[in-house]
């Protein structure tokens, strides 16, 4: 195996640099020797033939930064091969860590289109119709006097008659007629764009109102 043939052979530092005439000389000499099995390494785990290969250079690198700073009798193999460790299970957790935003991305996507599907399924388009067209009937509404609204609302919305209003409110029948028909000008002018789908639809507000 890999690790068998890295882990196993044994460079001190020193025998490096007896070796070799120079430091540029060392470095050739590990590079071209061993960067192919480091990259093998490395590609075993992060599964990326140029990730692999970033890695086993930046390894190498980075001994080489800091080569003064290690013993002697430092096994430089396995020590480049720690580096390259470290690297790669680096790589990994970022990449579980962008995988795991993304998962969470989709999944909230998911969740909001799920949503929207839901409440689409759930409009009912005649319920909103009807929502809006109160809502004009309660505006129009309010711009009447006091009197008209109170006469109106107990004729349409509490289904007295003109006789039980007038009893009610001390006043004749024709005037009950009066402020109804008032109500009803105001309303059909406030509805004017409503009125032709009210004659092709069954809306109990309007149903109400005319």
């Amino acid at each position: 195996m890999l690790t068998g043939d890295i882990l196993y052979i044994f460079i001190p530092v020193s025998d490096i640099v007896m070796k070799e005439s120079t430091e540029i000389q060392t470095f050739n000499h590990l590079f071209t020797n061993y960067k192919g099995r480091f990259v093998h390494f490395a590609r075993t785990y992060v599964d990326d033939e140029m990730m692999a290969e970033d890695i086993a250079v930046e390894s190498l690198m980075y001994y080489w930064e800091n080569r003064r700073k290690l013993d002697t009798h430092t096994n430089v193999l396995a020590y480049i091969l720690t580096v390259i460790k470290h690297k790669c299970l680096d790589h990994l957790r970022q990449l579980r860590i962008q995988e795991d935003y993304e998962e969470y991305v989709k999944t909230n996507e998911a969740r909001k289109l799920n949503l929207r599907i839901a409440t689409l399924e759930a409009c009912n388009p005649e319920r909103i119709f009807s929502e809006e067209l109160q809502e004009l009937v309660d505006k129009a509404l309010l711009t009447l006097p006091a009197q008209t609204r109170d006469i109106f609302t107990r004729s349409r919305y509490h289904n007295q008659s003109h006789k039980e209003i007038a009893d009610a409110l001390g006043i004749s029948t024709k005037a009950v007629e009066f402020h109804i028909t008032k109500a009803l000008k105001v309303l059909r002018v406030a509805l004017k764009d409503y009125l032709p789908l009210f004659f092709l639809t069954t809306c109990k507000l309007l149903t109400k109102v005319f």
